[in-house]
């Protein structure tokens, strides 16, 4: 078996290990031929990715998304053994009920085959409706039946993750251990400010996502598909930034898609940084980055890239 090269993290104070890097499945495992999907997966865990966001993302009105369950036929058409790997499954607040996740959860283990969740991730939180001891309560139900190992969220405030971290001490149960928020080059001011400086000085982790801005920061100026939420509607700035994020990867001899990646590295709360590739070149290319840190250094590269902080000023570090 080939030896894993990446690092390996400590998700909050869990018991779970994710890689510095970790592949995602949105829009991507259904833009693939099956068979080069199966290669690339196979590549990406020969060398140490273990942890793979497979949310379902299909919504009530659009067309249906079957990436989760290509990617469940990918995982047993390369034979991978379920211990040798970690799954991340969202779960919506949008659809959250009486009969709690449940069910949510059912409909993923159906859909991709799985039988537990390491770790689940909480999307934004949109409603007012929902209390979130009733949260905590259902995902430590959850945990004792052993259907998940862990959970976190995505995009929350500093505020409400205390709050989750309270309720959870208060009841003697696991509280978030990760939160997974946007964190670029350009997109920084929630992960970098004191808000979240906090939690992570308690412990909590971080996973960068939407690191490249839908392929803009890796020199993909207009997108074709859909990318994610402009939180501060700064995203003509950052396509603005795009020349001079360019001249800087050629000065370091890397690339733009590297830098950006190599960038989420550097934070010191960051356990792993989620990337989606429709390409195997592009699991090399971001495989990479780690490289491109050991070279430059996390100061310095943090130093470079400081003109190209665009959010800063204009989104509330506290978060949505």
């Amino acid at each position: 078996m080939t030896t894993a090269v990446l690092p390996r993290r400590r998700i909050g104070t869990s018991e779970l290990e994710a890689s510095a890097l970790s592949l995602g499945s949105w829009h991507t495992f259904d833009r693939m031929d099956f068979a080069d999907a199966v290669t690339m997966v196979r590549h990406a865990l020969d060398q140490g990715v273990n942890l793979f966001d497979v949310g379902v993302y299909g919504l009530p009105g659009k067309p249906p998304v079957f990436t989760d369950v290509l990617w469940g036929a990918i995982m047993r058409a390369a034979a991978v053994p379920r211990d040798s790997y970690l799954a991340s499954v969202k779960l919506w607040i949008e659809a959250f009920d009486g009969e709690g996740f449940a069910p949510q959860l059912k409909n993923a283990f159906l859909r991709t085959g799985l039988d537990h969740a390491d770790l689940v991730i909480l999307g934004d939180l949109r409603r007012e409706d929902v209390a979130l001891e009733d949260l905590v309560g259902d995902l430590s139900t959850l945990i004792e039946a052993g259907l998940i190992r862990a959970w976190g969220v995505n995009n929350w405030s500093a505020g409400n993750i205390h709050a989750l971290r309270r309720i959870a001490a208060e009841r003697g149960v696991p509280g978030p251990q990760i939160a997974q928020l946007k964190y670029s080059l350009a997109r920084r001011a929630i992960p970098d400010g004191e808000p979240f400086a906090e939690l992570f000085a308690a412990g909590l982790s971080m996973q960068s996502s939407d690191v490249l801005e839908g392929g803009i920061l890796a020199g993909r100026t207009s997108p074709e598909r859909e990318i994610g939420r402009d939180p501060g509607s700064v995203r003509d700035a950052i396509i603005a930034t795009v020349p001079g994020i360019t001249e800087l990867a050629g000065e370091l001899g890397t690339t733009p898609a590297q830098l950006a990646v190599a960038f989420t590295l550097t934070h010191p709360a960051n356990a792993t940084t989620l990337v989606g590739a429709t390409r195997l070149e592009q699991v090399r290319q971001n495989i990479a980055a780690l490289d491109v840190v050991e070279r430059v250094g996390a100061e310095q590269l943090r130093s470079l890239v400081e003109p190209f902080w665009v959010d800063r000023g204009i989104v509330d570090p506290e978060g949505p």
